[in-house]
């Protein structure tokens, strides 16, 4: 049992580090990456689509997307929700592609997004801290002898100190690729 509720706990802190490193990927670094599109939504037909499920995004060339609609006809419409989406992209349309080239980012451009990654790595932190503080709350509760209640919330910290090192690192790597011009 002690096992499983440390595999549960741990599995929790990977989610958190899994979902952070999916939110740095929407943080574009001056190379084209198509998983930055992945929050357009585009009006097809009357209902709201992610784009992805409408046309296939492919990265020709290292600042470029092209983006092949499935169907010509929603060329427009996902003009216009790209415009909408606000990533600072300006797609130009050729009839039967959209391209997209990526723009350079500025020094000024790159610190900000450098802050916004550091902050989405401290809430990552947060969470692997409440993950702990709820693990040892549980721990307490559990009818233990004092010695396996503190092994326990000993192999719990051990397992918050190695997500925190994993998150430290994920934050490095993003923050380099941010700043390489």
């Amino acid at each position: 049992m002690n096992e499983d509720f440390i595999k549960t706990t741990e599995n929790k802190m990977k989610l958190a580090l899994e979902t952070l490193e999916k939110r740095f990927t929407t943080v574009r670094a001056g190379r084209a990456n198509p998983s930055s599109l992945d929050g357009v939504s585009v009006d097809y037909y009357g209902s709201m689509t992610p784009l992805k499920q409408l046309a296939t995004i492919s990265v020709p060339e290292a600042t470029q997307l092209l983006i092949k609609p499935f169907d010509r006809s929603c060329l427009a419409s996902i003009e216009k929700a790209i415009i909408a989406a606000n990533l600072g992209y300006n797609p130009s349309n050729d009839g039967e592609t959209i391209r997209i080239v990526i723009p350079a980012l500025t020094e000024e451009r790159r610190k900000e997004l450098t802050k916004q990654v550091k902050a989405m790595s401290e809430e990552a932190k947060v969470v692997i801290r409440n993950i702990r503080h709820e693990a040892n709350e549980k721990i307490e509760k559990m009818d233990l002898s004092e010695d396996l209640e503190k092994a326990m919330m000993k192999e719990i910290q051990e397992l918050v100190n190695e997500y925190n090192k994993d998150i430290e690192n994920a934050y490095k790597n993003k923050e380099k690729e941010l700043m390489t011009v």
